[in-house]
């Protein structure tokens, strides 16, 4: 198994939305630039368009037939034909159904086979991780969750969630193509290993395509778990907007930035990292990162736990907290309201910095999304500007607990069928 960086700065692109089921979750693949309209990929692609381009034309939904290829791409018909008959015969396409004529023989129009392959998603946490399986349409085929203990390093959870990757996958499954992963804090999409990481101890400078290896020969794609969280809503949000803020509140806090139609990593990928930000309030309080004064003391879900633990209540988890304010435990609702409110002062400044069109909550702590979201509102709009909030959205995530599957999806999608990788894939066969 191979370690694959993220295609980032591709000039594939990747709209629309496929409709949302409790039972069939779908993505399409988000792109990192902003979406380019026909005539200026018509001048990036003319007579150069590869195999590969004219399959990310067809998935974007910008083209469907051969005619729409030739018009989009300025190749004559001989070599659209070509590059469309090597698509066919790898399994990446298939013809559809006929489209209604405009006078002459109706034009049949070309798709992605989505049976041809399947890609693997994985969601790790501190003590949960999530996993899914995958077709190449972004239809959710399987998926389920297993339990680990809190702080477990990668000897003791990847074995788990790889021995449950292979009971979905099962033996009538479609080949796998590719795995997206993602984690807690920062990490090295290129050495496909953890970097900087204080929820998941023993996991920074681990390879962990090895423990993959097993299940599937398949590049490994991985990414932070904000950003996984980001990348779900370009299916979602972000379908509709280039700029919106996507915050994770759950045993951590992050958030991935998407700026003019670009999700932002930053030089060392670290970009969004709000709970480390150090706040007055927070002066002295000592941080799982090892430091001092981070958001995170107060706000974070670790914290919030352990200040009920220390008033003698039972639980071990963020969840258990958000389940009793669910249930309407006062304690549990004040301090999730608190917890918003702490990060709407920072969130405040973020707003003002990129002056986003949404702001986006996820994560675990969002699940009691009236109550959390009214102190992030509380904070947000009494600190931030008001042009910068004039316009402003504070949305529910799309996809709520399955967003960090989804984002994996779309994050190995997005490398396995890139047009460079179905490139390499037909010099290959």
């Amino acid at each position: 198994m191979t370690t694959v960086v993220p295609n980032g700065a591709s000039q594939n692109t990747y709209l629309g939305l496929f409709p949302i089921k409790v039972s069939e979750v779908r993505v399409h693949v988000m792109t990192e630039e902003r979406p380019t309209g026909p005539s200026e990929r018509r001048e990036s692609t003319r007579e150069t368009a590869s195999a590969g381009d004219l399959l990310a034309l067809l998935r974007s939904g910008q083209a469907a037939t051969r005619a729409d290829l030739r018009r989009l791409t300025g190749l004559s018909r001989t070599a659209v034909v070509s590059r469309v008959n090597a698509l066919a015969d790898s399994g990446l396409l298939r013809h559809g159904e006929d489209l209604a004529s405009t006078g002459g023989r109706p034009p049949a129009s070309l798709e992605l086979d989505t049976g041809a392959g399947t890609v693997l998603s994985l969601a790790v946490g501190r003590s949960r991780s999530q996993v899914a399986v995958f077709d190449l349409g972004g239809t959710q085929l399987a998926a389920s969750e297993v339990d680990h203990e809190i702080g477990a390093g990668p000897d003791e959870v990847m074995p788990i969630v790889a021995g449950q990757l292979r009971r979905l996958l099962g033996d009538e499954t479609p080949p796998v193509l590719g795995i997206g992963m993602s984690l807690p804090g920062v990490v090295d999409p290129v050495r496909g290993m953890s970097v900087d990481s204080p929820v998941i101890g023993g996991w920074d400078g681990v390879p962990l395509a090895p423990y993959l290896a097993e299940v599937a020969d398949a590049p490994l794609f991985l990414a932070n778990d904000a950003n996984a969280l980001a990348r779900s809503e370009f299916l979602g949000h972000a379908a509709h907007t280039h700029d919106l803020l996507v915050v994770k509140a759950s045993t951590g806090l992050g958030m991935g930035v998407v700026a003019g139609g670009r999700l932002v990593h930053g030089v060392l990928g670290g970009a969004g990292d709000l709970g480390h930000t150090k706040v007055p309030e927070a002066d002295g309080r000592p941080c799982r990162c090892g430091d001092t004064g981070c958001l995170e003391t107060l706000a974070a879900g670790w914290s919030l736990v352990a200040r009920l633990q220390e008033d003698g209540r039972t639980l071990e988890h963020v969840r258990d907290l958000v389940a009793l304010a669910l249930a309407g435990d006062p304690e549990a609702k004040q301090l999730l309201r608190e917890s918003g409110r702490r990060l709407g002062e920072l969130l405040a400044v973020a707003i003002n910095l990129l002056n986003p069109r949404a702001v986006v909550l996820g994560g675990d702590m969002a699940a009691a999304y009236d109550v959390y979201a009214a102190g992030v509102r509380e904070a947000v709009y009494a600190r931030a500007s008001a042009f910068a909030t004039r316009e402003l959205q504070i949305l529910p995530s799309t996809y709520g607990d399955r967003a960090g599957l989804v984002g994996c999806a779309a994050l190995a999608l997005d490398g396995v069928l890139s047009p460079s990788a179905v490139d390499a894939r037909l010099a290959r066969s």
